[in-house]
């Protein structure tokens, strides 16, 4: 009898899974992998484990010569300086207030109060973590960037994971076609490698604290998209497909 309600009990909870989406079911399996590889990293950085490698790509993006001059010409620098102001508090701040302005004005008021709540609760989060770890920023280059925070993970990393990530996510379940979907994907996923990179290349983060940064905000991103269509899917929240009331 026990045998018989276990492979009931089995079969019920795979016909649930068959039920879901099956983006749903690779975002719990990213969620799963990115809190994982978080856990791992975060511990190898305690540890001091990771202190070759981040060293050795520090100084291979960087001039043997002078410590202070990235590699690359002069626009490069410029170029990379650009690229992390786009995970700067104020821009991140900006597209928040902007998306949140659109959904209000399209009379998702639930929707606009779940993408604030989400994307402050990543700021606080991200806030918390650098608290709990307090690595020094790297010392070996000079900073092309000013910074006044702990070290890791990655803050700009992290918020770029959250805000792009989470906005990307939202618009591409609004548009039917799957090329949109993959485009706009793949330009948060973009502009998100593009702000970490940015951040070592300048000097102002170890390699790790990037990674660490990006595993913490794309879990983040993923549990507020799941947490937001949960929400959704019980009335919640308004749904993307609801007509615009102006």
């Amino acid at each position: 009898m026990r045998h018989m309600h276990t492979g009931s009990h089995t079969g019920s909870v795979f016909r649930r899974l068959g039920r879901l989406e099956w983006p749903i079911l690779v975002s719990m399996l990213v969620l799963a992998g990115a809190v994982w590889g978080f856990a791992e990293l975060a511990d190898a950085v305690v540890e001091g484990d990771t202190h070759a490698f981040d060293r050795m790509v520090l100084l291979a993006l960087h001039s043997e010569t002078d410590l202070a001059d990235p590699l690359g010409p002069e626009w490069l620098e410029e170029m990379m300086r650009d690229f992390t102001a786009l995970g700067g508090v104020g821009v991140l701040t900006l597209l928040t207030a902007a998306a949140a302005g659109y959904l209000l004005l399209t009379g998702k008021s639930r929707a606009a109060l779940a993408l604030v709540l989400s994307i402050g609760g990543g700021i606080l989060l991200s806030s918390l973590v650098k608290t709990g770890f307090d690595r020094p920023r790297p010392d070996l280059v000079s900073h092309g960037s000013y910074v006044y925070t702990a070290s890791f993970p990655s803050g700009h990393s992290m918020m770029a994971a959250v805000v792009y990530l989470t906005l990307g996510a939202l618009i591409a379940r609004v548009r039917p076609s799957r090329r949109v979907k993959a485009y706009v994907l793949s330009i948060a996923v973009l502009v998100t490698v593009l702000v970490g990179i940015s951040r070592v290349y300048l000097g102002v983060h170890w390699p790790t604290d990037v990674l660490g940064g990006w595993a913490t905000g794309a879990a983040w991103a993923l549990l507020c998209w799941l947490g937001m269509l949960w929400f959704q899917r019980r009335g919640k929240i308004e749904s993307e497909e609801q007509p615009s009331r102006i």
